[in-house]
Protein backbone atom coordinates (compact mmCIF):
# COMPACT_ATOMS: atom_id res chain seq x y z
CA UNK A 1 0.00 0.00 0.00
CA UNK A 2 2.56 2.61 0.94
CA UNK A 3 4.53 1.61 -1.89
CA UNK A 4 1.63 2.10 -4.27
CA UNK A 5 1.20 5.68 -2.57
CA UNK A 6 4.98 6.72 -3.27
CA UNK A 7 4.31 5.30 -6.76
CA UNK A 8 1.57 7.58 -7.05
CA UNK A 9 3.45 10.73 -5.87
CA UNK A 10 6.09 10.21 -8.17
CA UNK A 11 4.14 9.96 -11.23
CA UNK A 12 1.77 12.65 -10.07
CA UNK A 13 4.21 15.21 -7.82
CA UNK A 14 2.23 18.13 -9.56
CA UNK A 15 -1.24 16.98 -8.71
CA UNK A 16 0.06 15.75 -5.05
CA UNK A 17 1.48 19.36 -4.62
CA UNK A 18 -1.43 21.24 -5.70
CA UNK A 19 -3.04 19.51 -3.27
CA UNK A 20 -1.17 19.67 -0.40
CA UNK A 21 -1.25 23.53 -1.25
CA UNK A 22 -4.89 23.01 -1.08
CA UNK A 23 -5.03 21.48 2.21
CA UNK A 24 -2.37 24.08 3.94
CA UNK A 25 -4.56 27.05 2.89
CA UNK A 26 -7.53 25.34 3.21
CA UNK A 27 -5.82 24.67 7.63
CA UNK A 28 -4.49 28.27 7.38
CA UNK A 29 -8.11 29.60 6.86
CA UNK A 30 -9.54 27.58 9.65
CA UNK A 31 -6.75 27.74 11.78
CA UNK A 32 -7.55 32.40 11.15
CA UNK A 33 -11.29 31.93 11.79
CA UNK A 34 -10.60 29.40 14.75
CA UNK A 35 -13.71 29.85 17.39
CA UNK A 36 -14.84 32.98 15.39
CA UNK A 37 -16.45 31.01 12.87
CA UNK A 38 -20.22 29.69 12.91
CA UNK A 39 -22.69 27.80 10.71
CA UNK A 40 -26.06 29.44 9.66
CA UNK A 41 -27.43 27.71 12.28
CA UNK A 42 -25.21 28.36 14.59
CA UNK A 43 -25.71 31.95 13.70
CA UNK A 44 -29.07 32.25 13.80
CA UNK A 45 -29.62 31.04 16.81
CA UNK A 46 -26.63 33.29 18.40
CA UNK A 47 -28.75 36.18 16.89
CA UNK A 48 -32.34 34.82 18.58
CA UNK A 49 -31.36 33.86 21.62
CA UNK A 50 -28.88 36.54 22.66
CA UNK A 51 -30.11 39.34 20.45
CA UNK A 52 -27.47 39.72 18.51
CA UNK A 53 -27.30 40.99 15.32
CA UNK A 54 -25.93 40.08 11.46
CA UNK A 55 -23.78 42.75 10.15
CA UNK A 56 -23.34 42.46 5.92
CA UNK A 57 -20.22 43.90 4.81
CA UNK A 58 -21.25 43.14 0.66
CA UNK A 59 -21.83 46.60 -1.16
CA UNK A 60 -25.20 47.66 -1.29
CA UNK A 61 -25.86 46.58 -4.56
CA UNK A 62 -25.05 42.89 -3.45
CA UNK A 63 -27.02 43.39 -0.32
CA UNK A 64 -30.19 44.30 -2.23
CA UNK A 65 -29.96 41.68 -4.50
CA UNK A 66 -30.70 38.95 -0.95
CA UNK A 67 -29.79 39.51 2.55
CA UNK A 68 -30.96 37.70 6.14
CA UNK A 69 -33.79 39.34 7.30
CA UNK A 70 -32.92 42.35 10.15
CA UNK A 71 -28.85 41.68 8.85
CA UNK A 72 -27.51 45.70 8.97
CA UNK A 73 -25.60 47.05 5.84
CA UNK A 74 -22.25 48.20 6.77
CA UNK A 75 -19.54 47.33 3.39
CA UNK A 76 -16.31 46.47 4.32
CA UNK A 77 -15.05 49.60 3.08
CA UNK A 78 -16.53 52.08 5.30
CA UNK A 79 -16.50 49.73 8.47
CA UNK A 80 -13.63 51.56 10.34
CA UNK A 81 -15.85 54.29 9.80
CA UNK A 82 -18.86 53.16 10.87
CA UNK A 83 -18.09 51.00 13.07
CA UNK A 84 -19.91 53.11 15.74
CA UNK A 85 -22.95 52.15 14.70
CA UNK A 86 -23.28 48.94 16.73
CA UNK A 87 -21.68 49.92 19.80
CA UNK A 88 -25.19 48.56 21.06
CA UNK A 89 -24.04 45.49 19.97
CA UNK A 90 -20.33 45.24 22.03
CA UNK A 91 -21.76 42.60 24.27
CA UNK A 92 -23.73 40.74 22.18
CA UNK A 93 -23.19 38.20 19.52
CA UNK A 94 -22.14 39.94 16.09
CA UNK A 95 -22.29 37.63 13.32
CA UNK A 96 -20.31 38.91 10.16
CA UNK A 97 -21.66 38.27 6.83
CA UNK A 98 -20.11 38.54 3.47
CA UNK A 99 -20.13 36.44 -0.40
CA UNK A 100 -18.27 33.48 1.02
CA UNK A 101 -17.29 33.85 4.02
CA UNK A 102 -14.00 35.00 3.63
CA UNK A 103 -13.87 38.83 3.91
CA UNK A 104 -15.62 38.28 6.99
CA UNK A 105 -12.71 37.02 8.44
CA UNK A 106 -10.90 40.82 8.50
CA UNK A 107 -14.01 42.21 9.44
CA UNK A 108 -14.39 40.41 12.58
CA UNK A 109 -10.47 41.31 13.41
CA UNK A 110 -11.36 44.77 12.98
CA UNK A 111 -14.60 44.54 15.28
CA UNK A 112 -12.31 42.53 18.01
CA UNK A 113 -9.69 44.96 18.17
CA UNK A 114 -12.43 47.33 18.76
CA UNK A 115 -13.59 45.47 21.85
CA UNK A 116 -16.21 43.39 20.48
CA UNK A 117 -15.23 40.45 21.90
CA UNK A 118 -18.58 38.04 20.55
CA UNK A 119 -17.79 38.82 17.01
CA UNK A 120 -18.71 35.88 14.69
CA UNK A 121 -17.80 34.65 11.08
CA UNK A 122 -20.76 33.28 9.59
CA UNK A 123 -19.25 29.86 7.59
CA UNK A 124 -19.84 30.14 3.96
CA UNK A 125 -21.55 33.61 4.20
CA UNK A 126 -24.50 34.32 1.84
CA UNK A 127 -23.60 31.72 -0.82
CA UNK A 128 -23.71 29.31 2.25
CA UNK A 129 -26.78 30.61 3.78
CA UNK A 130 -28.73 30.55 0.15
CA UNK A 131 -27.32 27.58 -0.61
CA UNK A 132 -29.13 25.91 2.75
CA UNK A 133 -32.49 27.44 1.65
CA UNK A 134 -32.89 30.14 4.27
CA UNK A 135 -35.22 33.30 3.87
CA UNK A 136 -33.61 36.27 2.11
CA UNK A 137 -35.17 39.71 1.44
CA UNK A 138 -34.73 41.55 -1.47
CA UNK A 139 -34.66 45.24 -1.53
Amino acid sequence: MLEQLIEFSTNNWMLVTAFVGLLVMWLAYEFNTGNKAVSCQEATLLVNREDGVFVDIRDRNEFRKGHIAGAQNISFASLKERIGELNKYKTKPVIVVCKMGQTASSAVTQLQQAGFENARVMRGGMSQWQGEKLPVVTK
